[in-house]
């Protein structure tokens, strides 16, 4: 007598949960294995470095830059930096939508804020890290070439920390405005564009007109509020420190907020 077959029923693999941990290692590995990551973090960096060196190799004491801060003198390099690392933040947003990238990420996570939650959290972790790295590499490689001039300075000097800091914090804010302009345009060069005519040519234009108020409002605008963030020595008629990272903070937060309520609204 043959024993009855029973029939195999297989087991379904178990989906993986969907986690903000897993979303952030997503665009981690997005960030990292596309070559434009690579090529404007060297740009970056290289241009900081370089002009650093540049500015400590050049400078002599009886010069017209005796006046000019430390800091500042020695990051100049860092406005060169600011663009390139503004281009990464257009790019981690609005390349996906030019590859058409976009599509698997917001299927894979329905809720698509944690996506842009994701991408503003891995790029201000990894701009922030590689400024403030860059900037101390810069300082304290300019300062050997400056040992013996009118711009020797060291670490513990009154403002320096702060300025290396500061300034690696206003590039990373003035990077988050990007990424925001890049979410919300959907275009490279859209919002390229519009981070150069909105956050650097409009101030200069404004800061012409021949009022009080203007002038005033111009320095609470990204790029003057980001330089005053890098300055050891207060600048004259510049916001104050606090007041000018308020300022980035809220810059920063509405222009990523514009992105997530288009993508509860918009279509891919």
């Amino acid at each position: 007598m043959s024993t009855p077959t029973i029939p195999r029923t297989d087991t379904p693999a178990a989906t993986p949960r969907l986690t903000h941990a897993r979303v952030l290692r997503s665009e981690w590995h997005k960030l990292w294995t596309v070559r434009s990551t690579w090529i404007t973090v060297l740009t970056a960096t290289a241009l900081v470095l370089g002009v650093g060196i540049l500015m400590g190799a050049t400078y002599t004491s009886d010069g017209g830059d005796s006046d000019v801060d430390t800091v500042v003198l020695t990051l100049y390099g860092s406005q060169l930096g600011a663009v390139a690392l503004a281009v990464l933040g257009i790019l981690v947003t609005a390349g996906e939508y030019a590859t058409g990238m976009i599509r698997a990420s917001l299927t894979a996570v329905p809720g698509r804020i944690p996506v842009l939650g994701a991408k503003a959290a891995v790029y201000t972790g990894v701009v922030l890290t590689l400024t403030l790295v860059t900037n101390l590499l810069t300082f304290l490689t300019a300062q050997v070439l400056l040992s013996d001039t009118d711009q020797a300075a060291s670490l513990t000097d009154h403002g320096v920390l702060a300025a290396l800091a500061g300034n690696a914090a206003g590039i990373t804010l003035l990077g988050l405005i990007a990424l925001g302009l890049g979410a919300t345009l959907r275009s490279v060069p859209g919002a390229i564009g519009a981070f150069v005519g909105g956050a650097m040519i409009l101030p200069e234009v404004i800061g012409m007109l021949p009022y009080e108020a203007m002038e005033t409002a111009v320095r609470y605008f990204p790029t003057q509020a980001a330089g005053t963030l890098g300055s050891a020595t207060p600048l004259p008629g510049a916001a104050s420190p606090g007041a000018a990272l308020l300022a980035l903070l809220l810059w920063a937060a509405a222009t990523l907020a514009v992105p997530t309520v288009l993508l509860k609204r918009r279509d891919v």
